[in-house]
């Protein structure tokens, strides 16, 4: 048990210094490596948790994908950071009001937490005991009956993120060329071609 704490505590304070440094650092590529540090840390709590199906989740997933993903967009993209902060302080009310949504979200679980320790110990319908059923299975029983629907909705707000990105991200240069599909399929002969009569001993 000492070493499974001491573990914990290690996983838990690396995984929150990782998060802080993913929104303090000024590299937005130090911000991802920061992040799939993160990402590793909550892996290894996850373990201690006995949910070993949602670690290697978090790994394959977030890590393997999501976050290289991240790597390669912030690597590629010829994104103008500087420019893109002068714009911070107009939406700083914003995020001040969110933050303090979560904050206080965060204390009242922590506080129904210290007001009664055994709320977690109470749930609302029986979960299967672990020595009966997998972590798959006791995921997928909860995740696809009691949840279906945030499970859906959930995958609609990651959708229409990710319709956002790429619209937000999306500019078109004048003076790069693109192709028209629809104005190739829509061309005639005889806006396709033109006749020059040249007369004879005369040039173009």
């Amino acid at each position: 048990m000492v070493v499974q704490a001491l573990f914990f505590y290690l996983f838990a304070a690396i995984t929150v210094a990782s998060a802080v440094m993913v929104i303090s650092a000024r590299n937005p590529v130090y911000s991802v490596m920061f992040l799939i540090l993160a990402f590793f840390n909550a892996a290894g709590l996850f373990v201690l948790l006995g949910a070993e199906f949602l670690a290697m989740l978090l790994i394959v997933v977030y890590v393997g994908a999501v976050a290289v993903l991240f790597l390669f967009v912030v690597m590629m993209l010829d994104v103008d950071f500087v420019e893109l902060r002068e714009g911070f302080l107009q939406y700083l009310p914003v995020g001040v009001v969110i933050g303090g949504i979560l904050l206080v979200e965060l204390f009242m679980g922590l506080g129904a937490w210290v007001i009664d320790p055994g709320v977690l110990a109470k749930p609302v319908a029986p979960i299967p005991a672990a020595d009966k059923v997998s972590n798959i299975v006791a995921i997928g029983q909860v995740l696809y009956t009691r949840y279906v629907y945030f499970f859906e909705a959930a995958g609609m707000v990651l959708l229409v993120a990710m319709i956002g990105a790429i619209v937000l991200t999306l500019r078109h240069k004048d003076f790069v060329k693109r192709q028209d599909v629809a104005r190739q399929v829509a061309r005639r002969p005889e806006t396709a071609i033109e006749l020059v009569k040249v007369e004879p001993g005369q040039g173009l």
